[in-house]
Parts: C-alpha cells; sequence; structure tokens
C-alpha cells in the first residue's frame, strides 16, 4: 500500500513525501514529535476554545514550519512520518491554506 504526505503551503508550493521506504514511528513517537515541534515553533491553537485536536496540530505545524523547513529533507520526512503516525493514516493531505487535513 502506498504512504504518502502531501502538504500545500501558504503559497501554494506543495511538498510530497514517500514514506514507503521510511521505518515507521510509533503513534507515542509520532506525537511526542509534533509535541515537541509545535512549542518549537510557537504554534498556537487554531480554535478559539484553545482546544487543540490532534489534526490541528499537524496543520499548525505545518503552517509554522512554512516552505522553508518542510523543504528541508531531513526535516520534511520526520514531519510526514510523525504526521501519518499520529494520524494513522498511510495517506495524508495537509492543506495550509484551507487549515484541514485529509485522508
Amino acid at each position: 500500500m502506498q504512504s504518502e504526505v502531501r502538504v500545500v503551503a501558504d503559497n501554494g508550493q506543495e511538498f510530497t513525501f514517500n514514506l514507503d521506504h521510511l521505518p515507521a514511528l510509533s503513534n507515542a513517537e509520532a506525537r511526542q514529535w509534533l509535541d515537541d515541534e509545535y512549542n518549537r515553533l510557537g504554534g498556537e491553537p487554531l480554535r478559539p476554545t484553545g482546544k487543540l485536536l490532534l489534526a490541528d496540530k499537524v496543520v499548525v505545524v505545518a503552517q509554522a514550519a512554512g516552505p522553508r523547513l518542510l523543504g528541508d529533507a531531513a526535516w520534511g520526512q520526520r514531519f510526514a512520518q510523525a504526521a501519518s503516525a499520529s494520524l494513522g493514516k498511510p495517506v495524508v493531505r495537509v492543506n495550509v491554506p484551507a487549515l484541514s487535513v485529509s485522508y
């Protein structure tokens, strides 16, 4: 089965990460990596209630990373591994301008 993460950045640039030949992260490792990057990049909740859903965190991290980090091969692949593993989906689409994640 194909495993990939595709991200559309704020500037419309698209990044595709093929995960077929990379080791999978555990759900716990993926969530920890996203938490760490969310904090490091100064992420803020998307919802006025302050509640942060896991899919929201993936969008916020992608948004905060921007094309600079998404274009970094090592960081981008790690983000893709974490997004896929934390959401439990082999194919993930992150649309930063629309603030959405689809599977």
